[in-house]
């Protein structure tokens, strides 16, 4: 009879992670009970949470090697799985002129990062960092592209930071767009390309969409899709600049792979479910499991990062993802107008 073989450094990894990881998961699920009793955006409450348990991180602890682990692989696993979500007939769905709306409001929310970055004294890396969250989606692209970038002692520290901002950013533009849109006297299609197109963070684009109607809820969650979709991309030319330059970790002795392994999940996913293997009940049942990961991944990184040393990022911080906002947000109605 074949026994499981399993080695005892297999096992003693797992002994030590696991109540790092338990912990993650409990202020995750804490999270979301708070965010389903009082409205607030679960992503926000896990991060402020695990902030507030900052000291379970500190080197020496029995929970610090597991909500590291759980930051970097917990993540990763739940970028790799919103490829379910996407597809092939999803982007045709839309039609050219949105789609190239859409793909263009990316690319240049990125560059104006870059740009104004330099003119405030910031660093490139965290000009990629908050110039694609806010482009692409939010709290979910912010730790993509996090896991990308070249660390150095401030990464943890900027992630934090990212995630926090496009975050309540979010949440601000949930509230406020729906009356832009009112305002700019957008029809219900145009509504929704404009809520989906700026709105950092899905939930947010749900809310704020479906509040206007079950039309512009369709379209802001579809548009919203396709700049997740962008990820990819995104990912594989930061990480092709970064290896061209010299700038990429080492791992081992050995520049790690073009594209990480999370992203080629993310891709495979994506052509699966653009061909149909994927049925709908799975690819919905992946969503939520990725929602999930991200949420548990979210607390964890709130843990590791000292909250003394993420108000350190400074007024100038605030400001740049504050006019990447306002960029895209611009961009999308000038768009808009041109279009119609």
């Amino acid at each position: 009879m074949a026994t499981l073989n399993i080695s005892p450094s297999a096992l003693e990894v797992t002994r030590s992670c696991w109540p790092g990881f338990a912990v993650s998961v409990l202020v995750a699920a804490t999270a979301q009970f708070l965010s389903e009793h009082y409205g607030a955006p679960a992503m926000l409450l896990a991060l402020l949470l695990g902030l507030a348990l900052n000291f379970l991180a500190e080197e020496g602890t029995r929970t610090a090697p597991g909500v590291a682990l759980t930051a970097r692989t917990v993540l990763r696993l739940g970028v790799a799985l919103l490829g379910a979500r996407i597809s092939v007939d999803m982007l045709a769905g839309l039609g050219g002129p949105a789609i190239a709306l859409v793909v263009a409001g990316v690319v240049l929310t990125i560059l104006f990062g870059l740009v104004a970055a330099r003119f405030v004294g910031r660093g490139w890396r965290f000009a990629l960092l908050t110039g694609g969250s806010v482009a692409i989606c939010g709290a979910s692209a912010a730790m993509a592209i996090a896991a990308v970038l070249p660390r150095h002692e401030r990464s943890e520290r900027d992630l934090a930071f990212t995630v926090l901002s496009v975050t309540v950013l979010s949440t601000v533009a949930m509230v406020l767009y729906p009356m832009l849109s009112s305002l700019f006297g957008f029809t219900a299609r145009d509504s929704g390309v404009f809520l989906g197109g700026t709105i950092h963070d899905v939930a947010q684009v749900v809310g704020a969409g479906f509040s206007i109607g079950p039309e512009t809820g369709e379209t802001a969650t579809l548009v919203k899709l396709i700049r997740v979709s962008m990820l990819a991309p995104v990912v594989l030319c930061f990480s092709l600049v970064i290896r061209a330059r010299g700038l990429a970790d080492q791992e081992g002795g050995r520049r790690p792979p073009l594209l990480p392994g999370f992203v080629l999940g993310f891709l495979a996913l994506a052509a699966l479910n653009s061909v149909g293997v994927i049925p709908a009940v799975v690819a919905e049942w992946a969503g939520v499991l990725s929602r999930w990961a991200l949420l548990i991944a979210i607390a964890a990184v709130g843990i590791k990062t000292s909250l003394a040393k993420m108000l350190d990022v400074g007024g100038i911080a605030i400001g740049l993802i504050v006019a990447e906002t306002v960029f895209l947000g611009i961009f999308v109605v000038a768009g808009l107008h041109f279009l119609s």
